[in-house]
């Protein structure tokens, strides 16, 4: 859980960016297992439904592994 009190800046833990970036590649990836469930089962609202859902977790997740890259390479 992140806590940051009035004057305190947030700082992240070695990792933590990428960490946080598989947890948004998971979220996608769990959205388009349901796409694909439900597309399987001919429910093609709720398979669109999901499958736009897969690709905003999936933008989401390409930003944050580019920062967790930047921040690995800048400690370099």
């Amino acid at each position: 859980m992140d806590r940051k009190f009035l004057g305190q800046t947030e700082t992240q833990m070695p990792g933590e960016s990428h960490t946080k970036a598989a947890e948004h590649h998971e979220s996608a990836a769990k959205s388009h297992r349901a796409a694909a469930d439900h597309h399987g089962k001919n429910d093609h609202t709720k398979g669109r439904e999901h499958a736009t859902e897969a690709q905003k977790h999936s933008k989401v997740a390409s930003a944050a592994s580019e920062e967790a890259h930047a921040k690995s390479s800048s400690k370099k």
